[in-house]
């Protein structure tokens, strides 16, 4: 069984009760990293003007307390293996499903499957579907 590092635990205990569940969960059986949860004026406004975000603070589900959001990816990382992020997420979103918490995916906006169609692509992002 894997386990999170501190700065990922500290990381997902800003986020909704929901998303620590689904992670908690992952993390037994799939070894991944929080790298975001919360993210604060700073931190968002970088986000942006860096081209990892497409909103401004407060716009996006990062912003909120606790965040609607997450951004995770498998351990060790790498920031270019695009197919193991896919698989990952597949992974990530049927353990949610299974929770029955709905959850987008970065790498597929629009739940369709296709992951092509996208303008902008964001592979660790996860966040709640709006109820």
């Amino acid at each position: 069984m894997y386990r999170f590092s501190a700065s990922s635990k500290r990381h997902l205990a800003s986020c909704d009760e929901r998303l620590q569940r689904v992670f908690n969960k992952v993390i037994q059986h799939y070894d991944c990293t929080i790298i975001c949860g919360h993210r604060g004026k700073a931190a968002q406004t970088l986000a942006f003007e860096g081209g990892k975000s497409q909103v401004q603070w407060p716009n996006s589900k990062h912003n909120s307390l606790p965040s609607r959001a997450v951004d995770v990816m498998p351990f060790p990382l790498d920031w270019f293996d695009y197919q193991r992020a896919a698989h990952f997420a597949g992974y990530v979103l049927g353990i949610a499903q299974g929770m029955g918490i709905r959850l987008r995916w970065g790498g597929d906006w629009d739940r369709d499957g296709a992951m092509t169609d996208h303008q902008f692509i964001d592979y660790p992002h996860f966040e709640l579907m709006d109820d």
